[in-house]
């Protein structure tokens, strides 16, 4: 984060655990989150760490901000839980400026076939008891965004996924 700069959209900001690790000299953050238990500990944490931020209580996906709004936009954990997580990143693709970056830090199916099949077998009931799908394919969501992946690392047997992209205009 600590070349993150200019005017970001941090979306599923949750308790602002990102904060610490921006410039606070070189960014504006729009954070949001559909919780207000999480915009409150987000705003706390921004007065903390002095970061200049907005806060917006709403589901990512029902937003609509005008095209080329954010030279960053940030994802942390959060593609698991959206209906269409392949749509909310064609939006970032609309709402990042086309020099941009979006940068993902997500959790998805893992590449060791036991594990795969665990998380497949148990999808359903995570869902329902978490909020969240544990067998996405991170990197078929993010190529069929039309988002261009410029570094990819994984970890976990490929459950962690780290992507820095950036819009495709």
């Amino acid at each position: 984060m600590a070349n993150v700069s200019g005017n970001v959209l941090e979306v599923g900001v949750g308790i602002g655990a990102n904060f610490p690790y921006y410039d606070k000299e070189k960014v504006h953050v729009t954070a949001v989150d559909f919780s207000p238990e999480m915009i409150k500990s987000a705003r706390e944490r921004a007065a903390d760490c002095q970061i200049n931020a907005d806060f917006l209580q709403e589901d990512v996906e029902s937003l609509d901000f005008e095209a080329s709004s954010f030279d960053y936009i940030v994802s942390t954990l959060t593609m698991c839980g959206y209906p269409n997580p392949t749509g909310v990143l064609k939006r970032f693709n609309e709402w990042c400026h086309e020099e941009g970056t979006i940068l993902l830090m997500e959790h998805g199916l893992s590449s060791n076939p036991v594990l795969s099949i665990t998380q497949k077998a148990v999808d359903p009931l995570f869902k329902k008891a978490a909020g969240c799908h544990c067998d996405r394919d991170m990197l078929e969501i993010v190529r069929n965004s039309g988002l261009q992946v410029d570094y990819k690392n994984s970890y976990w047997t490929d459950i962690i996924s780290l992507f820095w992209t950036r819009p495709s205009k």
